[in-house]
């Protein structure tokens, strides 16, 4: 049998060859989980190690070069700064906590988060899948835990399944109505091995996190707007959110409308700009709250009508026609029936109104919100802003502080009497600079979340205002800020009560003050213990020294102002009662 001839086999140029697929990277779990941070642009993670996410911590250290680990004080204290790191950086705020009481100790920030619509993604180690439900050392059910704090939240037993649910956690947590995710990985998961393949997530079936917006809802919109003769815009955090100021400003311009603000809203839009009108609400200004019931067109852009705002819903608004601009549809007319529903993101809800809003002029009902009755109803006198006798007062320290900083400082508080003080006399001038508890309330926010927000914008002024009793829930942080040269300012104002549930034993329990009263320690002593250097203020003639002493200072600094034990915050609308029934003192 003739050999047939064989033929030379055709080469193609080397710039036209295919490259053979570089083999999988076959890696633990835990590498998976930093890798997968990394992939996700993650810089800063906040945490506490223990046994069960050890495996995770282990893979971090070949790691740090690229992802910075802030090693908390307590659990909690890590949720709370990630939440100031997102909503001053606009990242994703990442949080590593392990199993059993590690986990459970996110329950408050992961509430505080799911209220507020912080971006965050906590990761927690857990028991090894065959221990699942045998009460083992550290086990507790995080996930059943955490279902109605969270936005989506998931187990992973296996570690092939580690990339994916990292990424969805992130898409989820980031996009639409922002939100935290918790993933609990079980420590097999962890210490097994697979084939690494990152991709990420950028659709989920069936979850629609940006609606479209419709163009019948807008045209309605507008023509409601157009006809308004008292029009009045509400704006909250989702504004914020959804990096819509500018938008917000050149609306409410077109047509000549003035803008309240949420507590949340804050900072969205400067205060001195001519067409803002105050805040919103319980402790808000006299004028923002009676003219809502005197608007014709009320419309509420990324917010909830939560009942800090409207008091009793049955007398909320009932003269105007309601238009709600809201990413979130459970939120539509979940507490205040609107008459056009814009379900939309902010900024695109708002870039679609502008061109069909038809410029006018709303002069006298701008007027209307600064008249001088109104301004001496609300108790905004020089005896409150600037007193020349008595205490200290609340609203002074604010107002110094503010003018020092020019408004342009990131202005972090805890929840009570000094929170709403903050709010109503810091002067904010740029966005995202209030960082605050507005849903949750929970005490203990402002120390750990101004040391997230400093990391988050280390080229900022971050100013915590607390009370002497939310600084006692969490003054362990000063460890943390110490050890990560943290530059936070840290205003304590004390009272030497629980100032806000005082000042509602006073005017609703007849005086009746149970279990308010604080003996509190030496708090620039407690400071100094963790090399915080602070200084305590109790004469008015000292404060402006003060002031300019913590502002100075190149690292973190506690100033303890000592101020009148009864001072109280008006106005005040109290709680369930309509908003016009305004208390004055």
């Amino acid at each position: 049998m003739q050999q047939k001839d064989v033929l030379p086999m055709k080469t193609e140029p080397a710039d036209k060859r295919v490259a053979a697929a570089a083999p999988a990277l076959n890696v633990t779990g835990a590498e998976a989980v930093i890798r997968s941070l990394i992939a996700e642009g993650v810089e800063t993670i906040f945490g506490y190690p223990g046994g069960a996410i050890m495996p995770i911590y282990d893979a971090l250290y070949d790691f740090q070069d690229q992802v910075h680990h802030i090693l908390v004080r307590h659990e909690q204290g890590a949720t709370h700064a990630a939440q100031g790191y997102a909503r001053t950086s606009g990242k994703v705020g990442v949080v590593f906590a392990t199993s059993g009481p590690g986990a459970t100790n996110l329950v408050t920030g992961l509430a505080d988060a799911h209220m507020d619509s912080t971006p965050m993604v906590c990761i927690t180690g857990q028991v090894a899948a065959a221990l699942l439900g045998t009460d083992a050392f550290q086990e507790t059910d995080v996930i059943g835990i955490t279902m109605p704090i969270t936005k989506w939240n998931i187990q992973v037993t296996r570690p092939e399944d580690i990339p994916g649910a990292i990424a969805k956690a992130f898409y989820i947590a980031r996009n639409g109505r922002p939100g935290p995710v918790l993933v609990d990985i079980t420590k097999n998961a962890q210490v097994a091995k697979a084939d690494f393949n990152y991709k990420k997530c950028d659709y989920i079936r069936s979850y629609q996190p940006v609606p479209e917006v419709q163009a019948d809802a807008v045209e309605a919109a507008a023509a409601l707007i157009n006809s308004a003769k008292r029009p009045y815009i509400l704006c909250g955090h989702g504004v914020l959110i959804a990096n819509a100021e500018k938008e917000l400003i050149a609306f409410a311009e077109k047509a000549q409308i003035p803008i309240a603000s949420t507590l949340l809203g804050l900072s969205a839009v400067s205060v001195d700009h001519p067409l803002y009108v105050g805040y919103l609400g319980m402790h808000g200004n006299y004028g923002t709250n009676i003219n809502t019931n005197e608007c014709d067109v009320l419309i509420a852009v990324g917010m909830r009508f939560d009942d800090r705002i409207t008091g009793d819903v049955n007398t909320y608004a009932r003269q105007a026609k309601v238009i709600h601009i809201e990413i979130d549809a459970a939120e539509i007319n979940k507490i205040i029936k609107a008459d056009v529903a814009v379900h939309a993101d902010a900024k695109a809800a708002l870039q679609a109104l502008i061109p069909q809003i038809q410029p006018q002029r709303h002069d006298e009902w701008l007027q209307s919100f600064r008249v001088a009755d109104q301004l001496e109803k609300e108790k905004v006198t020089q005896a409150e802003l600037y007193p020349q006798e008595g205490g200290l007062k609340m609203a002074e320290v604010i107002r110094r502080i503010s003018e020092k900083t020019g408004g342009h400082a990131v202005l972090v508080t805890d929840v009570g009497q000094h929170q709403m003080v903050a709010s109503r006399y810091y002067r904010f001038q740029d966005p995202n600079t209030n960082i605050t508890s507005g849903g949750m309330g929970t005490m203990g926010f402002a120390l750990p979340a101004a040391m997230g927000a400093k990391v988050g914008v280390p080229e900022k002024e971050v100013v915590a205002i607390i009370g002497d009793g939310c600084f006692q829930m969490t003054l362990q942080e000063l460890g943390t800020i110490y050890q990560s040269e943290i530059g936070v300012k840290i205003v304590i104002l004390n009272n030497n009560f629980l100032g806000m549930v005082r000042q509602w034993q006073q005017l609703f329990f007849d005086k009746r003050y149970s279990s308010t009263e604080m003996i509190n320690p030496d708090f620039v002593q407690i400071a100094k213990g963790f090399y915080v250097p602070g200084r305590k203020v109790t004469d008015r003639a000292e404060i402006d020294a003060a002031v300019d002493e913590m502002l100075a200072h190149k690292g973190a600094y506690l100033l303890e102002v000592v101020v009148e034990r009864e001072d109280n915050v008006f106005p005040m609308v109290p709680a369930g009662a309509p908003i016009a029934n305004i208390r004055l003192e």
